[in-house]
């Protein structure tokens, strides 16, 4: 089978949209998903800044959704024709999966970052013959199809827009699970989001969904808009004094606050914003020694780290599909489509904060 897909072939390469070739189809346990629609996400980009570390060439993608076109085996509970959402991988037979944390999975690292599985890994190759990584995050979704582990992939409702409901699968479940799952926000509770990215407005809206009151921190003007449109406070990330700012917008500090920057300023500055015993939840991945400033973690302040919004895909991203309906969840809002052949501009247009989600269409549409 031969399709279009987005290879990067070096850490400083522009992405080249080739032709690609998938020698077997479906194993046991997997699908073939015609992708609609796949959003980009950060991790995509800093494979670049990996150090080597993940394998490549390799076609990227990992908030797909699609149209299931081929199924392998009879145990996938799944039909040519589903609509389904994909999500990260994960083994399912560790602890972990066992104890319905799959993000914590024993083998999320080499599943997901660093390789992927290595099951028939040489029948996905270039039109030269050249084997291409084993899948990323299970999907490897920048591309026309993928094939995926179906328990990576959730069915959606066919009356939805398959081709917008990629970033489910990662960075707005990654938002929205840290106020549902990981920090357990609730009515009358106080919050601060540090970074109104894709991650960050959705932290947003999945707070006013849960009743708390909410301020978000973001150097960008226009994402500030996005933030009190979906119902936080806004406030300038160069604002003099931050924490005593967030604490008295929140009557005395913020009980939770969630960290989408990883820089080592907001973090001291969210930590010195909670109240006692508060609790910061950090999304981001660290890439150097966090300095903790002298009395940020005192008081019984927490602080911890949060992994795809400690998140069960197929629960969460159909609480986010019904959210979405009832008008309370609009991620639609954040979305930017292009074509698959235009990723190279999503991916410095998403650099330079010039959009929050790009989702790259494989068949050419855009709006």
């Amino acid at each position: 089978m031969r399709f279009g897909a987005a290879i990067l072939r070096s850490y400083e390469s522009r992405f080249a949209v080739e032709e690609v070739i998938l020698n077997t189809g479906p194993a046991d346990g997997e699908i073939l998903v015609r992708i609609a629609g796949c959003g980009m996400c950060r991790t995509d980009l800093a494979v670049r800044r990996s150090a080597g570390r993940s394998p490549l060439p390799a076609v990227l993608g990992h908030e797909g959704a699609g149209v299931v076109v081929e199924t392998g085996g009879p145990h996938t509970g799944l039909s040519n024709g589903d609509h389904v959402v994909l999500s990260f991988d994960s083994c399912g037979r560790c602890r972990n999966c066992l104890d319905a944390a799959p993000a914590y999975c024993g083998s999320f690292a080499s599943l997901n970052l660093f390789g992927g599985r290595k099951e028939n890994a040489a029948r996905f190759t270039d039109a030269a013959g050249e084997e291409l990584a084993p899948r990323w995050f299970g999907q490897s979704s920048f591309a026309e199809y993928a094939v995926v582990p179906a328990r990576n992939a959730v069915r959606a409702d066919p009356s939805l827009p398959v081709e917008l409901l990629g970033p489910l699968g990662c960075g707005f479940l990654t938002g929205a699970g840290a106020v549902f799952n990981s920090l357990g926000v609730g009515p009358g509770d106080t919050f601060a989001v540090f970074g109104a990215g894709a991650v960050g407005l959705a932290a947003v809206m999945a707070a006013a969904v849960s009743g708390a009151v909410t301020v978000a921190v973001d150097r960008h003007s226009e994402r500030l808009a996005l933030a009190e449109r979906f119902g936080a406070i806004p406030l300038h990330a160069a604002s003099t004094d931050l924490p005593g700012r967030i604490r008295q917008l929140t009557d005395g500090g913020a009980q939770f606050a969630l960290d989408t920057t990883a820089s080592a300023r907001l973090i001291n500055d969210a930590l010195r914003a909670l109240r006692p015993t508060g609790h910061l939840g950090l999304v981001a991945r660290l890439h150097s020694t966090l300095p903790l400033e002298p009395g940020a973690l005192d008081r019984g302040r927490k602080i911890s780290h949060i992994c795809e919004g400690d998140a069960v895909p197929g629960l969460l991203i159909p609480r986010l599909t019904g959210l979405w309906q009832a008008g309370r969840f609009p991620f639609d809002e954040l979305i930017r489509t292009y074509p698959l052949a235009a990723i190279n501009e999503a991916e410095r247009d998403c650099e330079a904060g010039r959009v929050v989600k790009p989702v790259l269409l494989p068949e050419g549409r855009s709006r």
